[in-house]
């Protein structure tokens, strides 16, 4: 195999108490041809001089200052700078396994290009491990084991954000981190979508996900879920929502209500269904719903599912092979 140059993509601010943790598990790479291109997102702590001092001893760590504000105008600085055939990104906060690089440029040195390398991930924090996050983490390994991420892209967010490495040209091609939409990471993970970025399946744990109450994804209101959902809707209506079939969204509670006044606003029209007895043959905002029965009366239909509960998630999958219908084609779960 050649060792070509990887490029991995930084942004921090005010990470003082992990840096140093994150730096050295980038240093200490089995494979040692990167470059670091590491970006200041004005930080108030110590942050700026703990990455000064290892790009002072070490070369290929180019620090950077964010001229701009936020994420995304740091990712996008760091990439104008990265010249690196292979392109990574990783977050100040987190640790790589020792092999990270070398296994997922391996893995799309094998494959070729239109590849996308990903890897396990393990969550971990002082304070313990959520629930929340641990049935996160389980549900995302399981679908890059098999490498069938994009078969649930609308429920979360199915691409690591600090785990994954792709071609640089293949990068580009899928607009990188050129455009300005939160949440960026989900936003990106569309567009490997979109652009038929194949998943090489991974069973190796290889970058660890720190965990604590400050984390930007718990406070920035960037990522809030009406953020997500409104990306949910946009790419669906972009990519697999069919206008000459029928739509249904399944589903009352919050979320389809969010999925109800989005669609609204787009002029979309749907028929509303639910199993819940005691919504059935009411109005919501001056749309009727319906048993989820009536799904039998529609002629070749699409539906949106709201519903969170996990047995009930099951159920409904149940119902939709009665139908025999499939996946990501006839429904798709927003949760």
């Amino acid at each position: 195999m050649t060792t070509p140059l990887i490029s991995i993509i930084t942004p921090f601010k005010n990470t003082e108490q992990y840096l140093n943790a994150c730096l050295d598990s980038i240093i200490n790479q089995s494979y040692q041809n990167w470059e670091l291109l590491i970006v200041d997102d004005h930080s108030t702590d110590t942050s700026h001089d703990i990455v000064r001092a290892y790009a002072e001893i070490d070369k290929r760590i180019r620090l950077f200052k964010n001229s701009e504000h936020g994420i995304i105008n740091a990712l996008q600085l760091a990439f104008l700078e990265s010249s690196g055939a292979y392109i990574t990104r990783m977050d100040s906060d987190d640790i790589m396994h020792p092999e990270k690089l070398s296994s997922m440029l391996n893995d799309l040195q094998a494959s070729g290009r239109q590849h996308i390398a990903l890897g396990l991930v393990k969550y971990f924090s002082e304070d313990g491990i959520g629930d929340g996050y641990a049935k996160y983490e389980s549900w995302l390994n399981n679908l890059t084991q098999n490498g069938t991420n994009y078969s649930e892209i609308y429920k979360e967010c199915v691409i690591p954000s600090p785990c994954w490495m792709l071609h640089r040209d293949d990068f580009i091609n899928c607009e990188g981190f050129s455009l300005n939409r939160y949440p960026e990471d989900y936003d990106l993970a569309f567009r490997f979508y979109k652009n038929n970025m194949k998943c090489i399946p991974s069973k190796t744990v290889l970058h660890n996900w720190r965990d604590y109450s400050t984390r930007t994804s718990r406070t920035d209101d960037h990522y809030a879920e009406n953020h997500f959902l409104e990306l949910k809707i946009n790419y669906f209506l972009e990519l697999n929502y069919d206008s000459s079939r029928p739509l249904t969204i399944w589903g009352a509670g919050q979320k389809g209500k969010k999925v109800a006044q989005l669609l609204k606003q787009k002029q979309i029209t749907f028929i509303w269904i639910c199993d819940n007895p005691k919504k059935i043959g009411k109005h919501i905002y001056d749309e009727l719903l319906y048993n989820f029965e009536y799904l039998k009366e529609l002629e070749n239909p699409q539906s949106i599912v709201s519903v969170a509960n996990t047995e009930a998630q099951r159920d409904i999958k149940n119902y939709f092979k009665t139908r025999d219908m499939k996946a990501m084609v006839d429904y798709f779960f927003f949760c």
